[in-house]
């Protein structure tokens, strides 16, 4: 293999491939990436047997080969040329690597390609297209509800709904739900699929801020399902198993609505997390009958008590219910839109919180059991 590429391209690609390098590899190809000449440049690919990232780079090719370097080291390497350097990169053998740039040179050496795992790229057609903005938004609303405990894998997951030309998203752990739904470009017969929380998050990183569609492929023994876009692919495995029925925790009526701030909402509840902290990190809402001012939002503990007041627009009856604090901020500062409706039905009932202008989005937070 010979080939030469510009050093800024290099390093973006191996940024991109580097977020699926195993981190505790059984296997050491697992901590490498695999370099090999294909369609006039370079294609580089990673993977921790969870997901596989592929990415293509232009470059000017002399000799077609392939082999495996540690994705680290490499990555290191590059990022420590110089910008705007032409980079060349040589190997003789299977195994063996050298890089030239300026007036640097290196040799690291590698292992074989073909221990390399099998990761596949997409085919000509999408099952559906989405538009990089529109995933990309829903993600960072949804993906941090999912748990992160591996002892119930499918919630480790986000449910992924397709009927029609709308795409449902869903994430759950046993304290809360996020659930988002979006359209699609490309019509698609029901199917309802489970992504590891943790593919959606190394997605949303590659996804830009346009409407360019990203095409998402679901194999057809649907244990696998890609996403590409522009000069990259990202594949992951899925979850087994039956996703719990969100639904049926949705509530379908409220006794309690009130209209607030986000952004004022969030920063009471920081403040008032800054003493829930050393106890059990709950804070609490009191919110006031039809017609009079300011929700409060406190804390108690040990070290002492806070509470702040925002203002609110309230409907029916007053309230006071308690949340842990951590999933409060998580959801108002993931949320979009400048306003969001409170809706409660008591101190035990879960509480939902609904961005005002998007009917789309429903977020349910269950709540924390106080001795007051």
């Amino acid at each position: 293999m010979k080939l030469s590429l510009m050093q800024e391209n290099l390093a973006r690609g191996l940024q991109v491939v580097g977020r699926a390098v195993s981190s505790r590899a059984t296997l050491p190809v697992l901590s490498n990436v695999l370099l090999r000449t294909e369609d006039a440049g370079l294609k580089l690919t990673t993977t921790n047997l969870e997901i596989g990232i592929t990415c293509w780079l232009p470059g000017k090719i002399e000799t077609d080969g392939a082999l495996t370097v540690p994705a680290r080291l490499f990555a290191d390497i590059v990022n420590s040329l110089s910008a705007g350097e032409r980079v060349d990169l040589e190997s003789d053998t299977p195994t063996s690597l050298r890089i030239r740039s300026g007036r640097f040179r290196a040799h690291i050496k590698g292992i074989d390609a073909d221990e390399f795992p099998a990761i596949p790229t997409a085919g000509e057609r999408p099952t559906t297209r989405v538009p990089q903005k529109a995933l990309r938004g829903a993600l960072a609303e949804v993906t941090f509800a999912a748990a992160t405990d591996e002892a119930r894998p499918i919630l480790t997951g986000v449910l992924t709904r397709f009927v029609g030309d709308r795409l449902t998203l869903a994430a759950a752990d046993n304290y809360r739900i996020a659930v988002k739904t979006l359209d699609v470009l490309d019509p698609v017969e029901e199917k309802s699929v489970v992504v590891p929380a943790r593919s959606y998050t190394e997605l949303a990183r590659i996804l830009s801020d346009t409407d360019d569609p990203v095409d998402l492929v679901l194999a057809p023994a649907r244990n696998q399902v890609l996403f590409h876009v522009d000069s990259i692919d990202l594949i992951t495995r899925l979850v087994d198993g039956q996703f719990p029925n969100y639904q049926q925790v949705l509530p379908a009526t409220h006794s309690t609505r009130a209209v607030v701030e986000r952004e004022e909402l969030l920063k009471a509840t920081r403040l008032s997390a800054l003493i829930a902290s050393s106890s059990a990190n709950v804070v609490k809402l009191t919110v006031p009958p039809e017609g009079a001012g300011a929700i409060s939002i406190s804390a108690n503990a040990e070290v002492g008590e806070n509470e702040g007041e925002i203002e609110a627009a309230v409907e029916g009856e007053g309230t006071s219910i308690a949340f842990n604090a951590r999933f409060l901020i998580e959801v108002l500062q993931n949320m979009s839109g400048d306003q969001l409706a409170l809706e409660f039905n008591g101190s035990l009932a879960p509480g939902v919180l609904r961005p005002i202008g998007d009917p789309d989005y429903v977020h349910v937070i269950m709540p924390v059991r106080t001795a007051s």
